[in-house]
């Protein structure tokens, strides 16, 4: 049974697979370089000269991997959270610049959007965070909601093409977080460390400070306030005023964000980039600073309830989205791509499941030739 079930892995192991264990070996590599560089080289331009081959090779190594999932979380990984932490480290700032962290833990927080503390089995049996991994039961339904888009997609001929996309944005962001979700159980176990969550029902939102700054991609917020927000609210406090100065770093933040985004896109359709998603980012900065500007002018004297600004914001987010974001998401065939990835999951779980009734791939695969 046990030959017959590796036999099976060997056969899907072939290409991307393959070259996902490829890249990620040299990621590891790359950065107990780093690690242990870091011990001899001293904080700032020096060990930034000696970090940037690897910011350069993080950049290099997700063209090796064509699909969507695999090839854009590494993308997300490497190019944006792992560089720009490596950046931070050079100068002796983030999470990577804590003197007592091992190896294991320097390459998980490197790569992964992981908080910093470790959690203790005490922690983690008796004091459950609340900002950790939602429960099981909140992922399986986010699984069945995707399921049930994918069946819907088949009669999209039937269902208004703006509807198809609502469906697409809340396929993304299921999918975005059930990958993660895996993704942070796989940390949690293997290095006693907890995913940080990206997401925290952002549907919910009832500002736009609220949905871009605490309930959507936290992670890359949280990256971008040291790397980008603070060094320009500090150019721009001079200037501006303090009072005044947070509006043009919100609008930096969001520019670097839509930049960064750009080149993911690159990596997922390896075709220059049109701007719109850039201009996406920077239009949600520009909104995003007016909002704070007149919150700051109104001072609490007048206010839109809930229920109002709610949808307002979602209404908003969405319909830029339609606009700007979504075209280029669709120019990548980001949903066949997808659907072929689904179909070779599914086929990879029916050869094993196959294996465990019929004791053999081979016997399996005549199987299969024969039926079909």
């Amino acid at each position: 049974m046990i030959p017959q079930i590796i036999k099976v892995l060997k056969y899907w192991s072939e290409g991307e697979i393959t070259n996902f264990i490829k890249v990620w070996t040299l990621v590891f590599a790359s950065l107990c370089f780093c690690f242990f560089a870091a011990k001899h080289v001293p904080k700032g331009l020096s060990r930034l000269l000696i970090i940037i081959p690897v910011i350069i090779l993080n950049l290099i190594l997700p063209l090796s991997l064509h699909s969507m999932h695999l090839g854009g979380s590494s993308a997300f990984f490497l190019a944006w959270l792992a560089n720009f932490k490596l950046i931070m480290f050079a100068f002796g700032e983030g999470p990577l610049s804590d003197p007592s962290i091992s190896l294991p833990r320097f390459a998980a927080l490197a790569c992964l959007p992981i908080k910093s503390h470790l959690i203790t089995p005490s922690q983690d049996k008796v004091i459950p965070s609340k900002h950790g991994l939602k429960s099981l039961w909140n992922y399986a339904a986010k699984v069945l909601l995707i399921c049930l888009f994918l069946k819907m997609y088949d009669y999209s001929d039937l269902i208004h093409p703006k509807f198809t996309w609502v469906l697409y944005s809340f396929h993304i962001y299921f999918g975005l977080e059930v990958i993660l979700a895996v993704v942070g159980g796989l940390a949690k176990t293997l290095t006693g460390i907890e995913l940080e969550p990206q997401f925290d029902e952002p549907y919910l939102s009832a500002s736009l400070h609220e949905f871009w700054g605490r309930r959507w991609n936290i992670m890359v917020t949280r990256i971008l306030h040291p790397t980008v927000y603070k060094p320009v609210l500090q150019l721009s406090t001079p200037i501006t005023g303090r009072k005044w100065a947070p509006l043009p770093a919100m609008v930096g933040s969001f520019l670097v964000s839509g930049l960064m985004h750009e080149v993911i896109f690159f990596y997922l359709g390896r075709r220059g980039g049109s701007g719109e998603i850039t201009l996406f980012f920077v239009l949600h900065g520009v909104c995003l600073a007016a909002e704070v500007a007149v919150k700051k002018v109104v001072n609490g004297r007048w206010r839109l309830t809930k229920s109002i600004s709610g949808p307002l914001t979602i209404g908003w987010v969405m319909v830029t989205a339609f606009w700007l974001f979504f075209p280029e998401f669709l120019r990548c065939n980001a949903i066949p791509r997808a659907f072929d990835e689904y179909a070779a999951i599914g086929g990879f779980v029916k050869d094993i499941s196959d294996v465990l009734v019929f004791k053999s791939f081979d016997n399996v695969t005549r199987f299969s030739v024969v039926e079909g």
